[in-house]
């Protein structure tokens, strides 16, 4: 060895342990990060009690925060006002205009009974709150309903399966030639 050798190779090991040591400070810093925005877009860890008989979906964490796609008045008998919510996912694939959604796309229906508002007579506000309803696109775990899960919740546990096995045929039959999905985004 030349005496220049083991200077250089002295050097190759400094630059290698600050590297090191350079991506472990990215990685701890990025992960959990990452693991929150996991958590924020997709469905919550819930136990099974709290997921929808069939097809398991629970309701997503953060979603009261997810940009609105459109609001909507349900008529009597249900009288209720409804805002459909959406990950991120959903909202870039409605801005693009993009059909079938993609995988990942969450959408949330939020509905109260609608009352009349005591500060100003002409308007509706929301009452008490009656549903929350999930939909999650997954082509291969949901392929025989059109790639979409579905689930019902009432105070936050899902209905019985005998409601859950009406969401597709609903779909189906409505909105096949959008993707399953009812809501439009609002102009």
């Amino acid at each position: 060895m030349t005496p220049v050798e083991p200077e250089t190779m002295k050097r190759s090991y400094a630059t290698v342990i600050t590297l090191a040591v350079l991506l472990l400070v990215v990685l701890l810093t990025c992960v959990p990060y990452l693991v929150s925005i996991a958590a924020a877009e997709g469905p919550a860890q819930s136990t099974t009690a709290d997921a929808s008989p069939i097809f398991g979906v629970t309701i997503p964490r953060g979603y009261k925060q997810w940009e609105l796609v459109a609001p909507a008045e349900e008529a009597a008998p249900l009288d209720e006002l409804r805002a459909v919510v959406g990950n991120q996912t959903a909202i870039e694939a409605y801005q693009a205009g993009k059909l079938p959604f993609p995988d990942g796309t969450i959408l949330v229906k939020r509905a109260w009974k609608r009352k009349q508002s005591p500060e100003f007579a002409s308007a509706t506000i929301p009452g008490v709150a009656t549903t929350v309803q999930v939909m999650v696109k997954d082509s291969q775990k949901y392929a025989s309903t059109g790639g979409w899960g579905f689930g019902r919740f009432v105070n936050g546990k899902p209905v019985d399966e005998a409601q859950h096995r009406t969401c597709f045929a609903c779909h189906e039959a409505r909105a096949k030639s959008r993707d399953y999905v009812f809501t439009q985004l609002a102009p």
